[in-house]
């Protein structure tokens, strides 16, 4: 599978652009041209193909482009970037639910199957039920899909803190959804399905974070929540080599994670 770059290795960022027209228009392709990865997982792109330059991505190495938005307009939407063909697309889960809000897109390279995951955020109580269903969902997707395709990497905004040293403060936020203890044990519960957390198998350190509300200057403050998740199908440990959090680049209220996978 050496398809990726001299030394073999495949770089994997994720981004919640938070409109990717408007993450284009703040500089997101002359940083995609200095980062360099192999593949990008965006999440909430809030636009269809058609509405968005993709040459400008094509001209930046990205010849190989995929989009899966939400049936709503300028809402949700996933994409993946990439430089060399896949050997497979999958659009969606075949959830039906799931799949009207574009929240899932997958690339295949050799035996590695890399997702784009959006998954929803619960700003009131409806959502709240909509993103547990989902969660339930989701779970026995990716067990179903581990059977065919066990090296699997799902990259994304899961909308949920882990732990208290993935939010600045913990005590308050307890009763937030992002931070629910239903929210809180799921996510555990996946990662103990057979998923590597992998910006926490290198770094376990606090106030590292992925996202910073837009109000009370937050970001420059570093008062933010750990949202984004490259996870890692255990399969994968010893091809896992490095998992950060890209926090200098600014063009949405989050910020990139990058992974690299021994190919």
């Amino acid at each position: 599978m050496a398809i990726f770059k001299e030394n073999l290795k495949m770089k994997i960022v994720s981004y919640n652009v938070n409109g990717i027209r408007a993450a284009m228009n703040k500089g997101f392709v002359d940083w995609l041209k200095t980062a360099n990865p192999d593949v990008v997982c965006l999440q909430e792109t809030k636009a269809m193909e058609e509405q968005v330059d993709t040459a400008l991505l094509e001209e930046a190495g990205y010849p190989f482009h995929y989009w899966y938005s939400a049936q709503k307009k300028g809402y949700s939407g996933v994409a993946l970037l990439c430089k060399k063909e896949p050997d497979h697309v999958e659009y969606g889960t075949g959830i039906d639910y799931m799949d009207h809000e574009g929240r899932n897109l997958r690339v295949d390279y050799g035996d590695v199957s890399i997702m784009s995951m959006y998954l929803p955020s619960g700003t009131n109580m409806d959502r709240l039920d909509f993103k547990l269903t989902y969660m339930a969902d989701f779970q026995k997707y990716a067990d179903q899909l581990r059977k065919e395709r066990p090296n699997l990497v799902v990259c994304g905004d899961y909308n949920i803190c882990h732990e208290a040293i993935d939010i600045h403060d913990p005590v308050r936020n307890k009763n937030v959804s992002g931070f629910l203890p239903v929210e809180r044990e799921w996510i555990g519960n996946f990662i103990k399905s057979g998923f590597i957390d992998s910006f926490r198998h290198f770094n376990k350190e606090p106030d590292n974070y992925t996202w910073w509300s837009y109000r009370a200057n937050a970001r420059a403050n570093n008062k933010g929540w750990r949202l984004d998740y490259g996870m890692v199908n255990e399969s994968l440990a010893d091809r896992l080599k490095r998992s950060v959090i890209l926090a200098d680049a600014k063009h949405s209220d989050h910020c990139p994670i990058l992974l690299e996978l021994e190919t």
